[in-house]
């Protein structure tokens, strides 16, 4: 996956959001506070929090579309390509791709926020001073900490896209079109985010993918609290266990030579 040129496209189209951050906060006046992006006004008193504003600003659209684009294309790329038969005549088998599959899913969702994170707190250290970062709590925690959080919260969107993934490798068994399956994982992703938003839907947004993809704020807390982490992983296993066996039932009876 990662000598696809295109991957490297996406996570650089992702590198590029933080620069973009800091760059027009470093060549703009005062962000007023309570405008924009949350923690957007904290970006010129500490740099660390250019990584932040970044992950928040790629949560809803970035992140999804470029997950969506490499879960939607495990399985249909391969069959787009022709070469779905031949992987299969290997003695691997279908199980053991379909796995595979899914975990090359799993590393770019890994991938992803860690190259937003990491490339927003190297550039916001280089263009803004950088220091002890004051927490939701109001308690000030120092710059390796601080570092460590940014990691935290990275790791929770990780978590927050294995769902995505999960469902995108089940569209990808459903077609031999890969632009289709990113599509709908893509659309499917829009879809959750906006049933989430009607209030007169509150009853179905626990059960939704997205429901917890910005509830990472507990991780900028002293001390931590882990129950959101460990809600959203519960919510997002049960997708992976519900789209996997979807995913399965599908490719284990899907013709690939037709």
């Amino acid at each position: 996956m990662f000598r696809r040129r295109r991957t490297w496209a996406m996570l650089g189209a992702l590198a590029a959001i933080p620069v973009l951050i800091a760059v027009a906060v470093r060549l703009s006046s005062a962000v007023p506070a309570g405008r924009g992006p949350a923690f957007l006004d904290r970006v010129t008193q500490n740099g660390l929090f250019v990584g932040l504003t970044a992950m928040l600003v790629s949560v809803p659209l970035f992140l999804p579309l470029t997950v969506g684009v490499v879960a939607g294309d495990t399985v249909a790329g391969e069959a787009g390509l022709g070469t779905l038969r031949y992987l299969l005549a290997a003695p691997a088998g279908r199980v053991r791709l379909l796995l595979v599959k899914y975990a090359g899913a799993v590393v770019f969702a890994v991938a992803a926020p860690l190259v937003v994170a990491l490339v927003g707190a190297g550039i916001g250290a280089l263009l803004f001073p950088v220091g002890p970062v004051i927490l939701l709590s109001g308690d000030s925690v120092g710059t390796g900490e601080a570092l460590v959080r940014l990691l935290l919260i990275a790791a929770y969107l990780t978590v927050s896209l294995l769902g995505l993934s999960a469902i995108g490798l089940f569209m990808s068994t459903l077609t031999d079109v890969p632009v289709g399956a990113m599509a709908a994982t893509v659309v499917l992703s829009v879809v959750s985010q906006v049933l989430d938003a009607l209030p007169q839907l509150e009853w179905l947004h626990p059960w939704l993918f997205s429901h917890y993809w910005l509830d990472f704020g507990d991780l900028l807390r002293q001390p931590v609290s882990w129950d959101s982490f460990a809600t959203n992983a519960l919510l997002q296993g049960g997708y992976i266990a519900l789209f996997g066996a979807l995913a399965y039932g599908r490719f284990i009876t899907k013709d690939v030579l037709s």
